[in-house]
């Protein structure tokens, strides 16, 4: 199988959570995954070799991280153009193998991470992260691990700045249903709200001593 899919149609993570049988999933930054919780690591193994005949059937790469404590399936943007269409059939396919092993959906646990660096409009860093962290370049202004491990690099230019005065934050995506829960945790533990005029989309944070975080749940809605 290539690392296209089969068939170039794409939707929406609107038009996602719309097909049957998705229930399990939600829609990040990175792109569709699901949770399941497990007994222990061979009962979170025995998912892989149902994902992998998925996967191979419906022509949709799929990432699974396998940990004593469940097992995370991600169907991983490989490009800017949205989600494959196929990709509703494959999460049907693991949710229902994975119900059968009687592992435990937890969207909850639904996550991905990615970090914004601002720099000034006349530098280009991407190339020393790039360099420093063994990532690849994705689109034009953004870096990604190459085994879609460490967290995805944006870089935003920033006109009016000061020359040589890096600035980042981290976005945490999350899904739609559980942003506000997790705003609210981040403020009952000592976090202030910075700006909510994009909210429900994004909330943006501080923590006490000033470090930015973005929650955002716009992903998991859009289109």
């Amino acid at each position: 199988m290539s690392e296209s899919t089969s068939g170039s149609e794409r939707i929406t993570a609107a038009q996602f959570h719309r097909s049957p049988g998705v229930t399990d999933w939600r829609v990040t930054d990175t792109g569709p995954q699901a949770v399941f919780t497990a007994r222990s690591l061979a009962h979170a193994a025995s998912l892989v070799a149902p994902v992998v005949a998925a996967a191979e059937r419906c022509g949709v790469l799929a990432d699974i991280d396998v940990r004593p404590e469940g097992v995370v399936v991600r169907i991983p943007h490989r490009d800017w153009d949205g989600i494959p269409a196929a990709a509703t059939d494959l999460a049907a396919s693991v949710s229902q193998a994975a119900a059968e092993l009687g592992l435990i959906a937890d969207p909850a646990r639904a996550q991905s991470v990615g970090i914004y660096i601002a720099q000034h409009s006349e530098a280009d860093t991407r190339p020393f992260f790039m360099a420093a962290l063994g990532y690849e370049g994705f689109g034009e202004t953004d870096a990604v691990d190459p085994l879609r491990c460490g967290p995805h690099l944006a870089f935003n230019p920033i006109a009016g700045d000061k020359p040589g005065r890096g600035r980042s934050h981290l976005d945490i995506f999350v899904p739609a249903d559980q942003a506000r829960a997790r705003v609210e945790a981040a403020l009952a533990a000592g976090g202030r709200l910075v700006d909510d005029s994009r909210a429900p989309d994004w909330w943006t944070l501080a923590s006490p001593d000033n470090h930015g975080i973005d929650i955002a749940a716009w992903t998991d809605v859009v289109g």
